[in-house]
C-alpha cells in the first residue's frame, strides 16, 4: 500500500505538534537583556515583589496555614522560606518531604510562588541546622577551631564528608522538586545556605585548615585571578598588587600577610564547598541559585566581626572563582545606606536580589529604587509575616505590580530610572533620560521615612514618562539638539489594569505649578486624595525656543 505524501506531511505536522504540545516548559532561568539579567518564569519575565519569613514558621504547616492568606493581603507574588536539612533528613539517608510538599501545596493554592531557602551546614556564622546525628558526631564532622584549638560551633569547610552529606541531601530534595513541581511553576529559585562564614576568628585554625593555608593557592584561583586580572574588583586588585601580582605561592605570598588574606583564604574554601553542594543540586533540578551575605556593617570592622569567608562584595571575584556553579550572590540589607549596597553588588555585572531587607517603612521606599535603578529581581523585606495590609509598602507593592509589564520591558534598556531620598537634608538630584533631563526636587519638608521622596521615571515614548512614587516632584529640560525648553503639555493621574492605563484627574494649576512640574503628592492640601501614598502620573512634554 503506497502513503500518499499530503498523509505524510500531515502525519509529521501532528507528531511535532503533539510533541511541542507535551513537552515540559523550561524551568525558571536566567537571561540577560541589555545591560539586565532577568529572572524567566512560564516564558515571561518576573520580579519577585516578596517577603522572606522568620527561620521557623515554615518548619509547621499548621502554623503556616493561617498566615497564607496574609500574604497575599500584603501584594506579594512570592514568598521566601526556610527548608532545615534537620527537618528533610532526620535519620542518616531517610528524607522528609511532608514540609516540602505543604508549602509548594500553601503557595500554590493562592498563585505565589516560592524561593526555598537550604539552610543547612552554615547559617549567620554558625552551624545550627545540620540534623542531630551530624551535630553530635565531631570526628566524622569537624568543627572550625580557634587559634587555641577549641571547637567552634561552625562546621569546618576542610573535610569533604560534611560537604557529601549537605550535597546528598541537598540534591534529594532538588530530585523531589523535580517531581512535585516539575516545570518550576510554584518554586522558582533556591538559597543555598544562609549568611556563611567564621566568627569571631577570621578563619579556621584547625589542623586541615592551617595545612591549607599554608600550602600553594589552587591553581585554578590563579589561573582567574591571570584571565580577570584587568576587572577584579578593587579590593582584591589591592591585595594581590601588594605582593606584585605574584603568580604562585602560599596564601600569605600570594595576598600579604594581613587579616584580609585569612578572609581571602576562608572565601575560597567556603564558596567552593558551597559551589559543590550547589552542583549536586542542579544536576538534579538546574532552578536558579545563590548565596546571599551577612554584610560589613561599617568601615572599622574586619573580618571575623562579621562573618569571614562569606560571599561580601569586597571577595565575590573569589567566590565567582571558586564556585561558578553559584548564579549571582545576594545581599541582605538592613544598613541604613540602601544605595551604597545596592552598588556595590551590581558591580562587574553581578544581578542584584535583596533576599533579605528590613520591614519598617523604609521597606515602601527602598524597594523603587531596587527594582526601578538596579532591575532587581527580588526585594524582601524579613519576617514578612510581621507587617499588617495598612504597612506603607503594600501601597508600593500594589503600584509596582501594575507598573511590572513596563519595568521588566525596560530592563536594561536605560529607559527608566529609581528616586531614593536618604536623608531629609537632600535637596534632589537630576537623571538623564533619551532626550530629557528629569530635574527632581525631594520634599523640602520631610522629617523621617515616612515623608522622604522615593519613586521612579519611566519614558514610555520619546516625549512621555510616567511618573510613579511619592514626595517629589519633578521638571523636564532638553538634551541633544532641537529645541532648548522643555513645557509641560498634560499630566494625567491613573492607573493600570491588566496593562491598559485608566486616566482619572487631569492635573494643571496648583497640582502643577501652573505646568512646571509634576508633583507628589498633586496637593499635600487635598484631603480627600490624600497625600501619603504613592501614584502614577502620565506627564506628556514639548520643546520649544
Amino acid at each position: 500500500m503506497r502513503t500518499r505524501p499530503m498523509t505524510i506531511l500531515l502525519s509529521a505536522v501532528m507528531c511535532l505538534l503533539f510533541s511541542a504540545a507535551s513537552a515540559p516548559a523550561a524551568v525558571p532561568h536566567l537571561a540577560k537583556k541589555g545591560t539586565a539579567t532577568q529572572l524567566i518564569v512560564d516564558g515571561r519575565p518576573f520580579v519577585m515583589l516578596a517577603g522572606e519569613l522568620h527561620n521557623s514558621s515554615a518548619s509547621s504547616l499548621e502554623y503556616m496555614e493561617p498566615m497564607w492568606d496574609r500574604l497575599v493581603a500584603l501584594r506579594l507574588n512570592t514568598v521566601l522560606a526556610t527548608v532545615c536539612w534537620e527537618l528533610v533528613e532526620p535519620q542518616e539517608g531517610r528524607f522528609d518531604f511532608s514540609l516540602v510538599d505543604g508549602l509548594i501545596a500553601g503557595a500554590r493554592a493562592r498563585d505565589l510562588k516560592l524561593v526555598l531557602l537550604w539552610f543547612a551546614s552554615w547559617k549567620n556564622g554558625v552551624s545550627s541546622y545540620p540534623p542531630p546525628w551530624v551535630k553530635a558526631d565531631l570526628q566524622r564532622f569537624p568543627r572550625a577551631q580557634g587559634e587555641k584549638g577549641n571547637n567552634k560551633d561552625v562546621l569546618s569547610p576542610f573535610h569533604e564528608e560534611s560537604c557529601r552529606a549537605d550535597a546528598r541531601a541537598f540534591a534529594a530534595m532538588m530530585r523531589h522538586l523535580r517531581q512535585a513541581d516539575p516545570e518550576g511553576r510554584t518554586v522558582i529559585m533556591i538559597q543555598v545556605e544562609n549568611e556563611i562564614g567564621i566568627m569571631p576568628e577570621s578563619r579556621d585554625h584547625s589542623p586541615a585548615a592551617n595545612q591549607a593555608f599554608q600550602s600553594a593557592v589552587p591553581r585554578e584561583l590563579m589561573s582567574y585571578l591571570a584571565a580577570h586580572q584587568d576587572t577584579l574588583l578593587p579590593e582584591i586588585k589591592a591585595l594581590w598588587e601588594s605582593t606584585g601580582f605574584r603568580e604562585s605561592g602560599t596564601w600569605r605570598e600570594v595576598f600579604g600577610d594581613s587579616i584580609w588574606t585569612d578572609e581571602v583564604f576562608m572565601a575560597w574554601h567556603m564558596a567552593a564547598y558551597v559551589g559543590k553542594v550547589t552542583r549536586t543540586g542542579k544536576a538534579e533540578h538546574p532552578l536558579p541559585m545563590y548565596a546571599n551575605a551577612w554584610l560589613v556593617q561599617n568601615d572599622r570592622q574586619v573580618p571575623g566581626n562579621y562573618p569571614s569567608g562569606g560571599p561580601v562584595s569586597r571577595v565575590m571575584d573569589i567566590w565567582r572563582a571558586a564556585a561558578p556553579e553559584v548564579d549571582f550572590l545576594a545581599p541582605d540589607i538592613y544598613l541604613t545606606d540602601f544605595k551604597a549596597v545596592c552598588e556595590s553588588y551590581v558591580r562587574s555585572g553581578n544581578p542584584l536580589m535583596i533576599p533579605e531587607a528590613r520591614q519598617g517603612p523604609e521597606a515602601a521606599r527602598n524597594v523603587f529604587w531596587a527594582v526601578a535603578e538596579h532591575d532587581a529581581m527580588c526585594f524582601a523585606p524579613f519576617g514578612i509575616e510581621d507587617n499588617t495590609p495598612d504597612h506603607p509598602m503594600v501601597a508600593s507593592y500594589e503600584i509596582l505590580h501594575q507598573l511590572m509589564p513596563l519595568i521588566t520591558e525596560r530592563h536594561g534598556a536605560g529607559r527608566m530610572a529609581g528616586i531614593l531620598q536618604q536623608d531629609p537634608k537632600e535637596e534632589g538630584t537630576t537623571i538623564d533620560l533619551p532626550g530629557y533631563r528629569a530635574n527632581v526636587r525631594y520634599n523640602r519638608n520631610a522629617k523621617d521615612q515616612t515623608d522622604m521622596a522615593y519613586g521612579l521615571i519611566l519614558q514610555l515614548a520619546p516625549d512621555e514618562f510616567l511618573v510613579a512614587g511619592n514626595w517629589f516632584s519633578v521638571n523636564f529640560s532638553p538634551l541633544g539638539p532641537g529645541p532648548r525648553r522643555a513645557g509641560i503639555l498634560q499630566v494625567w493621574e491613573g492607573r493600570y489594569e491588566n496593562g491598559r492605563w485608566l486616566s482619572g484627574r487631569c492635573l494643571n494649576g496648583d497640582e502643577t505649578a501652573a505646568h512646571w512640574q509634576a508633583k507628589l503628592p498633586p496637593n499635600e492640601a487635598d484631603r480627600f486624595a490624600g497625600s501619603t501614598k504613592p501614584r502614577i502620573l502620565r506627564v506628556t512634554l514639548y520643546r520649544h525656543d
